[in-house]
């Protein structure tokens, strides 16, 4: 697992896209991929046309649509290939030394669970290049992006269409085993290094809630890390919310694992809600 993967694909997240992987990669002293995947769905290697209705034999047309396929193929390879020159010269003016360019076409989900094992974080826009509503003037998440949660068992963050350079930290806690683990790969990782980390627990105030945070901050402290704990009633998605601006806190960590409260949030029907709404960076752990 040594490799930052950023995932380009034309959107206006792209930008945020390359420099917080750009970010990402200093902080984790980690090679840089940029990928852009043409999605088999728009982009079919191969179209078979046989079958479709009305063409029947008529081999002069079916020579013409394959033909008109190939260019459109062609056109998005080059269109492509464009986008990841200019995404590596502007991780590059951003201090990334260490940047390998990778296209590929296919399904966005399988290709980056196949490039897991040398995959130390992978990072993608919230908002992907399909998911604009011009009628309602409001964005969608990437309509790839929950599968790719789903499925992926690396860490992702998810970032917004502006990028603010991380100076804090809210780490989202609900005390369960996989939550615990979270804490360690956040302690362990320097990808937050000297940045104050705040962890809430949404949850009753009782003395057990009150010792697994204890436990947190003192597990965060053990790492170097400033530490400020809270534990707070409500429902998650809007007590988290509320609490990252009130404190101004620039990253929302939550865990994608386990049958967590927050996992049953994030995976959930709140999710899209939770993602639309955003104007920050998630970092996904899983």
């Amino acid at each position: 697992m040594t490799n930052v993967v950023a995932c380009i694909d034309g959107s206006k997240a792209t930008a945020a896209v390359c420099d917080y992987a750009a970010w990402a990669s200093l902080q984790l002293q980690a090679p840089l991929t940029l990928l852009h995947v043409l999605d088999q769905g728009r982009y079919p290697v191969n179209t078979d046309m046989t079958g479709n209705i009305g063409l029947g034999s008529r081999e002069m047309l079916l020579d013409e649509l394959a033909e008109l396929d190939a260019q459109r193929n062609k056109l998005a390879l080059q269109q492509g290939h464009h986008m990841l020159e200019a995404a590596q010269n502007r991780v590059r003016s951003n201090g990334a030394e260490q940047v390998t360019l990778r296209q590929r076409h296919g399904d966005l989900a399988d290709t980056l669970t196949g490039m897991e094992a040398d995959t130390r974080l992978f990072v993608l826009g919230i908002h992907g290049e399909d998911t604009s509503e011009p009628d309602s003037g409001k964005n969608h998440i990437g309509s790839h992006l929950e599968t790719v949660l789903r499925s992926v068992h690396r860490p992702v963050l998810l970032t917004p269409e502006n990028y603010s350079q991380p100076k804090s930290v809210l780490l989202a806690y609900d005390g369960s085993e996989t939550t615990r683990k979270g804490v360690d790969m956040v302690a362990q990782s320097p990808l937050f290094r000297g940045l104050p980390i705040h962890v809430v627990m949404v949850d009753a105030d009782t003395a057990a809630n009150q010792e697994q945070l204890k436990w947190a901050k003192e597990k965060l402290e053990q790492h170097g890390h400033e530490v400020h704990v809270a534990l707070l009633a409500g429902d998650v998605e809007p007590t988290l919310h509320s609490y990252q601006r009130e404190h101004k806190l620039d990253v929302l960590v939550m865990g994608a694992y386990g049958h967590s409260r927050i996992r049953q949030f994030l995976v959930g029907s709140t999710t899209t809600n939770m993602l639309n709404n955003s104007d920050s960076p998630l970092l996904i752990l899983r």
